[in-house]
């Protein structure tokens, strides 16, 4: 089972929290769908200050964001000037009522992420951009895996997927460092899946880090 599925989602309750949290059993369809364009538009244009991911807070008349990036003082902006920007841009995605006792607040909050390199989408968006760049797929996962078990990990798992380097026929790599025990649930296991469209074809990556137990 710890094959097959998302590691995060088995893992949902005892180490992870939902990334959308609210309730709506009227309109449930179009608020997944408003997340998840709102998730796209962030991710895109916040792409630069190394965006990570991303939580949605919803009550009745409020809607809390909160943003966890690489740089935040890209984000934020001289004074604050990025920060109104950035609501600006979602208040134009959202469908946010704006006349009188019926508006809703906008709260937008933006954390910064300590260690990058325990970070499984990072180091898999790092892989995607190294193999953009034509540099030797094995030095990358090899560089890549040394950096998160240097930050502290107690291991690490970067699968490759696809017309590696060029190849005319696809295949798959694998490198571990460590155990990555992925049918234990107590473990803290980051995972993220990253495609990388070179000129030869896509080349898929998963990243999988354990932390150890939570």
């Amino acid at each position: 089972m710890g094959q097959k599925i998302n590691p995060k989602i088995l893992r949902l309750g005892p180490v992870y929290n939902w990334s959308s949290r609210w309730f709506d059993d009227k309109r449930y369809k179009e608020t997944m769908l408003e997340d998840y364009k709102l998730r796209k538009a962030l991710m895109e244009k916040l792409e630069a200050a190394g965006i990570s991911s991303i939580e949605i807070e919803r009550s009745i008349n409020s809607i809390k964001i909160i943003i966890y990036v690489l740089r935040p003082g890209m984000v934020i902006g001289r004074a604050g000037t990025g920060m109104e920007e950035l609501k600006k841009f979602l208040v134009s995605i959202l469908p946010i009522k704006k006349d009188g006792k019926n508006a809703a607040k906008l709260d937008i909050r933006v954390e910064p992420i300590k260690e990058p390199n325990l970070d499984a989408y990072l180091v898999a968006k790092g892989i995607s951009d190294q193999l953009l760049k034509r540099f030797p797929h094995r030095r990358v996962m090899n560089q890549s895996i040394g950096r998160i078990m240097g930050a502290g990990a107690k291991g690490a798992r970067i699968v490759l997927s696809g017309r590696i380097g060029g190849a005319e026929i696809g295949r798959r790599e694998k490198l571990q460092q460590g155990k990555v025990p992925l049918s234990t649930i107590r473990e803290n296991i980051e995972f993220a899946s990253v495609p990388a469209l070179t000129k030869k074809g896509y080349v898929g990556i998963k990243v999988w880090i354990n932390k150890g137990e939570k």
